[in-house]
């Protein structure tokens, strides 16, 4: 399974300019961000990928669906790969808008207002991550489906942080890095 985080935000242009929280709810890519999934979609290319999951969050499901339509895969929402919440763009958009802008993904499965209500603790995040592990390594297609994600779940589940389309390769047939013990 191959982790890969969504593409420059506009929420990380601010934040990563001034290191203060710019208050953007559920941030749209940038046209950088746009560019650098497309060249991400370029380095999936020959990689063997058949199918993404995606996080439910505006930048996530662009990013998915750049890669998809460069790549000609299905994308399927999996809300277990969010991000942590702990800023404003952790404050995602409601599932009746998502399926607004993306009438053709499936988001039934989806509450309504389904992200963090509060700072996730790291306890909470760990359990999460945990679910999706389990659920992950009884996926039978694992070894060619890609996870559009986030820096806090990717470093959780692998204990690097990786920049914006940065991938890492999640290793199922063995135990978690201590880093996650410690996210």
């Amino acid at each position: 399974m191959l982790l890969l985080r969504h593409a420059q935000s506009e929420w990380n242009v601010h934040f990563g300019a001034t290191r203060v929280d710019p208050g953007i709810f559920d941030p749209p890519l940038t046209e950088e961000g746009e560019a650098q999934a497309l060249a991400a979609a370029q380095e999936l290319r020959g990689k063997g990928i058949r199918r993404l999951l995606a996080s439910p969050y505006r930048r996530t499901l662009q990013t998915a669906s750049i890669v998809a339509r460069e790549l000609g895969l299905p994308i399927a929402v999996e809300p277990l790969v969010r991000e942590r919440c702990a800023f404003s763009c952790d404050q995602g958009s409601p599932a009746s808008t998502l399926a607004g802008l993306w009438p053709e993904l499936d988001f039934a499965g989806l509450e309504e207002r389904w992200w963090g209500k509060v700072v996730e603790s790291t306890e909470s995040l760990r359990a999460r991550a945990d679910l999706f592990l389990g659920k992950a390594a009884r996926m039978v297609d694992r070894d060619t489906t890609a996870v559009v994600s986030h820096w806090g779940f990717i470093r959780c589940v692998t204990g690097q942080e990786v920049g914006n389309t940065g991938a890492v390769r999640l290793r199922l047939d063995r135990p978690a890095p201590a880093q996650m013990r410690n996210a």
